[in-house]
């Protein structure tokens, strides 16, 4: 008999892939919301499925598949089996009309939970400066203590000068910590707390108790910016180092064994502006839970901003002895974010003149495909969303115009994918810029409600657990045949064969590009900017 694959990804609600060449169902669809849909891409010579109830064999449901579309990128004939209309919970399996079978899937409302707290739990495994442990599936991961010498001084001048830089995330699967790649990340999860804090509030992640009052959620981004203050020049300047890493990439070792010298590095104009857009979102996201915090954080942006208007010149960050990451990038988008963050933290009308300014000078646009290079997207959302009064009629009325524009191609492009992906891209980190189209689409719901947002977002979530050309999960222990070997020092160099988990993998180059293999680093590395956005777009959909 025929196997059907069913990718349990936890969640590609209802969408089974058929394909003819290998009789795969690629079903990411561990349940359902209310407003979602539930298909499934299927290839092969059936002309019918049905649904049947695990316990009983019963079936609950049938329906037929669509005609088969042949897409070249991964030329493959696929056909569809769509069972939206089907909502009732409990487990099934689904069966084509030609015998071939699928696992089980469950349909729940609360299937995305698991995934946004082992994905939001990820954060605190990368852990700076700190002893983390957790354990996933009977495994224990954890690491002692590292770099507890963050950072030294020389490029800024105090050759062999110690000063602290402890604590945030390591940035990706090396250990290095890096202010304009921290921007994107801290800034879409400040929009997760803002969009879906009702939901949040409550959500335990099990961490220990390092910032007391605090929701979990904010506790650990907390974690991060008792780093990103540190970067700021002790100088007084106003300066923010552009990163604190050793100067080449440390080897496959425990993070406590990385004993290299880690430095404070010069600062880019880019950086300052990042720390700003930061510094000023926890002043305003932190205040109800720390007043004294929160003020120390909005005296550090302003502080910045002030620099960076005295300082218009773009200052990129020149590597030099380094090879670790360089993350270098011009400036524009980054004053464009930090502008309207303090805008919205303080009211103040010089702000938001330099951002409906600098708004102008890049015509309003909003990107579909995005990453840390340009944030000017997270400047954009801020604004449309604000409820601040002040705003430019005309200029608001751009943004909000170009924003459900990019939602529209957006939708239309996982319509026309025969695995429902919404991007039509392939590049290093792309599974990142699918999960980040899902803020773009939740931010043009709030602005237009249309059903067509909400089901894209949950296309691009089962594309990334499973309903794909590998029909296999992008995240690691989670899903059904996850990613296995990331490029991660922690997972390589540990003695678990399974990777530390909830960590989204970058993504192939090309539409049957991806290598799960440790050493290729561009298709299969980890990275806290990627991770954000998958936390985000799960978080819209966590149920109770």
């Amino acid at each position: 008999m025929k196997t059907i694959i069913l990718i349990f990804a936890i969640f590609a609600l209802g969408s089974a892939v058929v394909r003819a060449q290998d009789q795969s169902i690629h079903l990411s669809s561990l349940g359902f919301l209310p407003e979602s849909s539930k298909k499934a891409s299927i290839a092969g010579e059936a002309k019918s499925f049905v649904i049947k109830r695990v316990s009983d064999q019963t079936k609950v449901f049938d329906g037929k598949l669509s005609i088969a579309v042949f897409q070249k990128d991964v030329s493959q004939s696929v056909s569809v089996a769509d069972f939206s209309s089907f909502t009732k919970g409990g487990k099934y399996y689904l069966e084509t009309s030609d015998g071939a079978k699928s696992i089980e899937f469950e349909i729940s409302p609360t299937v995305y939970n698991q995934a946004f707290y082992t994905s939001m739990r990820g954060f605190y495994l990368w852990r700076c400066g700190t002893a983390v442990e957790g354990t996933y599936n009977g495994i224990h991961y954890a690491h002692e203590a590292c770099h507890l010498k963050d950072g030294y001084e020389d490029f800024q001048g105090k050759p062999d000068q110690l000063r602290d830089g402890t604590k945030g995330w390591h940035d990706a699967g090396d250990y290095g910590k890096y202010i304009t790649n921290a921007g994107i990340t801290v800034g879409m999860m400040f929009m997760t707390w803002d969009q879906f804090q009702n939901k949040l509030k409550k959500f335990s992640l099990d961490l220990p108790e390092t910032a007391k009052g605090y929701p979990d959620f904010l506790k650990e981004l907390k974690w991060e910016m008792d780093w990103v203050l540190t970067m700021q020049y002790a100088d007084g300047s106003g300066k923010v180092a552009h990163k604190l890493t050793s100067k080449n990439f440390e080897p496959f070792c425990k993070p406590e064994e990385d004993l290299q010298k880690r430095y404070f590095t010069d600062w880019s104009s880019a950086a300052v502006a990042n720390f700003v857009g930061m510094t000023a979102q926890a002043a305003r996201y932190f205040e109800p839970y720390d007043k004294v915090y929160a003020k120390k954080c909005l005296e550090a942006a302003k502080h910045s901003y002030k620099f960076l208007k005295e300082n218009p010149e773009d200052k990129v960050f020149k590597q030099g002895e380094f090879k670790t990451g360089g993350y270098e990038t011009t400036d524009l988008d980054d004053r464009l974010w930090a502008a309207v963050e303090l805008w919205e933290t303080t009211g103040n009308p010089e702000y938001l003149a330099d951002f409906e300014s600098q708004a102008k000078v890049l015509d309003f646009k909003i990107d579909e495909n995005w990453d840390w290079g340009d944030i000017s997207n997270l400047g954009m959302f801020e604004y449309a969303l604000s409820k601040r009064s002040g705003k430019n009629p005309e200029v608001l009325n751009a943004i909000k115009k170009n924003i459900i524009e990019v939602a529209n191609s957006i939708a239309k492009n996982a319509e026309a994918d025969v695995y429902g992906r919404p991007l039509v891209q392939y590049y290093w980190g792309c599974n990142g810029t699918i999960a980040r189209q899902v803020l773009n689409l939740q931010v043009a719901n709030l602005i237009s409600p249309d059903k067509k947002y909400i089901q894209t977002s949950q296309d691009a979530i089962a594309h990334i657990f499973g309903r794909n050309y590998y029909n296999r999960s992008y995240v690691t222990g989670l899903g059904i045949n996850p990613a296995m070997n990331p490029h991660d020092r922690r997972s390589g160099s540990d003695n678990e064969i399974q990777p530390w988990p909830g960590y989204l993998v970058g993504g192939g180059h090309t539409a049957i590009g991806w290598k799960d293999n440790q050493e290729d680093y561009s298709t299969n590395e980890i990275a806290i900017n990627w991770q954000a956005a998958l936390v985000f777009s799960l978080a819209g959909f966590i149920g109770k």
